[in-house]
């Protein structure tokens, strides 16, 4: 009897690194040094240098960029955000990602191939180092022997170093330069949190780029299978053109006859632009989720192109409806829409960041009575005033009632505050009003005024309430 055979075939490829036996496919592509590729080497290596240097720069002596989390604090372009900051937060993000969906409606998939940390540092830092050991340096492709013993242990290393070295850059951005330079000298006994997240990022980074590699693209990320609603048929792509392409035939063409009366199209079905493609895929299928539009494949082709004497962009950067000879259309509505909601956000964004004080005071009534009767006969009224320094310097504090006439302000314990960077204190403090001061409904407007020893002042406003 002959065994029962499945009611499907499995496909060659289940997924372009999935073999249809279920094993993994790994993908050595092989390099095409085209002009595209060399644009994206430039920016790869300025992106690289930028991730490096960004947290050894200073403003003001402030650093450009810091993400003190445990003290609640960040510092972006030697501005400090404070917990109290949630709205200028949420505004932030929300601009990044109209950004990210602008881009994309206009450029297609340009973050993944051009700027996204994993295909710089796999393309142009760790594909490079395989390719050293595995003698294909240059040109990529398969090895003609499998990497083992001391050829792979040393692999190993480089990949170490270079993963705790992005590591502990990566850490800076939380820490601070001069104090990760502290804990390198020290044990790291001394700070076991930190040196756990330095020791699990490495551990991450040598499993995705050791092994996970262009199955973080494939499957983890979820931008490629986002961009069914963030591109449209006029966004752009790298894409076959097919109709001057089929049908495929190998072998040169007799250039000097129209288009129209050969017997084949321009592809000469050489497979280059899947030999070269970091994921895997087929350009040639049409648009699909796992093209990150590298342009591999664009450099590959074109220079087939010029060895058989065909014109070169059988495979370029156009738009779905460019494909179908339609004219390409900018202003739509996702180009005019996208940039008005981010400019309306960031003009949202600078006009809270420009109410920003160097210093947060806000009052808060007291538990208990609302007001009491001094023995004096005043009106009193119990607050306790939230004080937050923002600057980077120690500060005094002085506090002045300026409404209503004849109000005495009195400070519970000192006449001043004294705080230090990025400090917070409740303070107490008592307001005495005239009983005249309040009208038919036991209320009255009340304004203190807080000065730093820096010269800053501000205003903060309060119902002040009596007998009716």
């Amino acid at each position: 009897m002959n065994a029962p055979s499945p009611m499907l075939e499995a496909p060659e490829h289940v997924l372009s690194t999935l073999e249809g036996d279920g094993s993994r496919r790994w993908l050595r592509p092989k390099l095409a040094k085209g002009q595209w590729w060399r644009r994206r080497q430039i920016l790869a290596y300025v992106l690289i240098v930028v991730f490096v240097a960004l947290p050894h720069l200073r403003i003001n002596g402030r650093p450009l960029i810091l993400l003190d989390i445990p003290a609640r604090k960040f510092v972006l372009a030697g501005h400090t955000f404070l917990p109290t900051d949630t709205v200028l937060l949420a505004l932030l993000l929300v601009s990044i990602l109209i950004t990210i969906v602008l881009l994309t409606a206009l450029t297609g998939r340009v973050w993944c191939g051009w700027g996204c940390p994993q295909t710089v540092y796999m393309e142009y830092v760790f594909r490079p180092i395989d390719r050293f050991f595995e003698g294909t340096l240059g040109r990529g492709g398969k090895p003609k022997r499998k990497v083992t013993g001391i050829r792979a242990v040393l692999r190993f290393l480089v990949y170490l170093v270079l993963c705790m070295a992005l590591a502990h850059t990566f850490l800076a951005y939380f820490v601070g330069t001069e104090r990760l330079a502290q804990w390198m000298q020290s044990s790291p006994f001394q700070h076991p949190i930190a040196f756990v997240v330095m020791f699990g990022t490495t551990g991450l980074m040598l499993f995705d780029f050791l092994f996970f590699r262009e199955q973080m693209c494939l499957i983890a990320c979820p931008y490629g299978r986002f961009q069914s609603v963030m591109l449209d048929r006029h966004s752009l792509i790298v894409a076959y053109d097919e109709t001057r392409g089929e049908p495929r035939k190998k072998g040169k063409r007799d250039v000097s006859l129209p288009i129209a009366e050969r017997s084949a199209g321009d592809c000469v079905d050489c497979n280059q632009c899947v030999v070269v493609c970091p994921t895997g895929i087929d350009i040639r299928d049409g648009l699909q989720m796992e093209c990150i539009n590298c342009t591999q494949c664009i450099d590959a082709c074109d220079d087939v192109m010029d060895r058989v004497g065909l014109p070169k962009g059988l495979i370029r950067y156009s738009s779905q409806d460019a494909m179908a000879g339609n004219p390409l259309r900018f202003l739509r509505m996702r180009t005019v829409l996208y940039p008005a909601a981010l400019v309306a956000v960031l003009s949202i964004f600078f006009v809270v960041l420009s109410t920003k004080f160097a210093f947060d005071a806000r009052l808060i009534r007291s538990a208990g009575n609302p007001f009491q009767r001094g023995a004096n006969g005043q009106i009193v009224n119990n607050f306790r005033l939230r004080l937050w320094n923002r600057s980077e310097d120690n500060q005094d504090y002085e506090f002045q009632i300026v409404r209503p006439e004849g109000a005495l302000l009195v400070q519970q314990e000192n006449s001043g505050a004294n705080l230090d960077p990025g400090q917070t204190e409740l303070i107490p403090l008592t307001i005495q009003v005239p009983p005249s001061k309040f009208g038919p409904a036991g209320q009255c407007d009340g304004e203190i005024e807080i000065t730093d020893g820096a010269g800053n002042q501000r205003t903060v406003t309060t119902k002040l309430l009596g007998p009716r």
